[in-house]
């Protein structure tokens, strides 16, 4: 498989940063969810999403990264489990989540710099940082899984250092200083009044969106030490990390008194202005360009290892296997960064809508192959296991199945569905030769 990136393998901690990254990234992204539906319902949804979503999504991701730790992660998973075919499947759909998931984050970027100041992200502007980004991580990406993992320990600690302050800001205020509005002002109406003017369709989708990308860091296990053993622990410690950054500024924010209405993409900014002061809303600025940059950059890693797998079993073209003198699928990395920035143009709300019914349709083949290996493949070493035998491991998919069900329905009328057309026989490829 190649050298280690950046001289060796990454190791538990910056694995646990490198999955916070590709998963949160921090409260950025919440604002959208606080004003489609209050502060109380947006906090039910933070805390139940994580039990129905989050966790079975974790456990099965530490059981096969576990037991398969290959490169290429999910999509090696469904193949073993089901055939070519279904693995092929697998590869296509993320890959083509990806297209739309990985503009989102230099979007979130240009958002933050227009904060500092709208002149500089005006125009033609915007499309030059936000290109900038997508330039700067394909370089510290080409340094290697080590380069990577290792610096999304140092942007996580800076990026959650103006929420320490916002939050035991917010909590003093509400709790002590007597600033708070109590239940009615996080959002949670007496006798049902005000839910009919709740977003909840929107609501759940973004927060859906908020806490996927679990099995993302499966893709570079051949570059993590003792894969075995520190994939489960960083799954878990991962989604308690994220639940608890997610949870605790919302409810600072609340407590505070700040009116949920006020809430849309960007509004941290102006919660740190009015708690603490101008400077805060600065480094919150500063720590949402972080966002923005350290999600692109955990999740390029992630994702170019899948078109290294299947160039390595002919699926695509040999010179995808190519890698540089740090282990890393340069051409890969080239390819799907050119892709990526095609989708820079796309609108926050049409992305999220598409990225999260085509990863939702990959998540679904990641469950279904926990149960085939388990019947198909009983003998198979599982370092970390979900417990409950065969029903277990079907149990574990049903919350998210029901939810990716929901996210359908509540995209019914976008436009894009329209390309159900394309069907699954139009997108195979025989070892060298493509039909379309």
């Amino acid at each position: 498989m190649g050298r280690a990136g950046g001289g060796g393998k990454m190791r538990l901690l910056p694995l646990i940063a490198a999955t916070y990254f590709m998963v949160s990234g921090g409260p950025y992204g919440l604002e959208d969810v606080i004003g489609m539906a209050g502060y109380g319902r947006a906090l039910l949804l933070l805390l139940v999403i994580p039990v129905v979503w989050s966790l079975p999504t974790s456990l099965m991701v530490g059981e096969l990264a576990a037991a398969i730790p290959e490169e290429g992660g999910y999509y090696r998973w469904v193949r073993r489990a089901m055939g070519e075919f279904w693995g092929f499947q697998e590869a296509w759909l993320s890959l083509a989540a990806s297209v739309f998931d990985m503009a989102i984050y230099p979007t979130i970027f240009v958002l933050y710099v227009g904060r500092i100041e709208p002149a500089w992200t005006s125009g033609y502007r915007g499309t030059g940082w936000a290109l900038a980004v997508v330039v700067v991580c394909m370089v510290w990406n080409l340094r290697g899984a080590r380069a990577v993992g290792e610096g999304s320990v140092g942007l996580f600690c800076v990026l959650l250092s103006p929420f320490v302050v916002l939050t035991a800001v917010g909590l003093w205020k509400g709790l002590v200083g007597g600033g708070g509005l109590g239940m009615a002002g996080m959002g949670i109406p007496m006798a049902g009044a005000g839910l009919a003017r709740a977003d909840w369709a929107g609501a759940v989708s973004v927060t859906l969106w908020n806490y996927m990308g679990w099995d993302n860091a499966s893709t570079v296990a051949q570059e993590v030490e003792e894969p075995q053993r520190n994939y489960p622990r960083a799954m878990l410690m991962a989604a308690g990390l994220v639940a608890l950054t997610y949870v605790l500024p919302l409810a600072a924010v609340g407590l505070a008194g700040i009116p949920a209405a006020r809430f849309s993409t960007g509004a941290w900014t102006d919660a740190a202005r009015e708690l603490v002061g101008p400077w805060l809303a600065l480094c919150v600025v500063l720590g949402g360009m972080i966002n923005g940059g350290g999600m692109f950059n955990a999740l390029m890693m992630s994702y170019t290892r899948v078109p290294y797998a299947l160039a390595e079993e002919g699926l695509l073209p040999e010179v995808v296997e190519r890698k540089n003198r740090w282990g890393v699928p340069w051409v890969s990395v080239a390819v799907c960064s050119v892709g990526w920035a095609l989708a820079l143009r796309l609108s926050f709300e049409r992305l999220i809508s598409i990225d999260l019914v085509l990863y939702g349709a990959a998540l679904i083949l990641e469950f279904v192959a926990l149960v085939v290996l388990r019947v198909k493949e009983p003998g198979l070493a599982r370092p970390f296991k979900v417990p409950g035998g065969v029903w277990g491991a079907v149990g574990m998919g049903v919350g998210p199945v029901l939810l990716i069900g929901f996210a359908l329905w509540a995209a019914r009328g976008s436009r894009w569905l329209g390309c159900r057309r394309w069907g699954l026989r139009g997108l195979w490829p025989r070892r060298g030769r493509w039909f379309i």
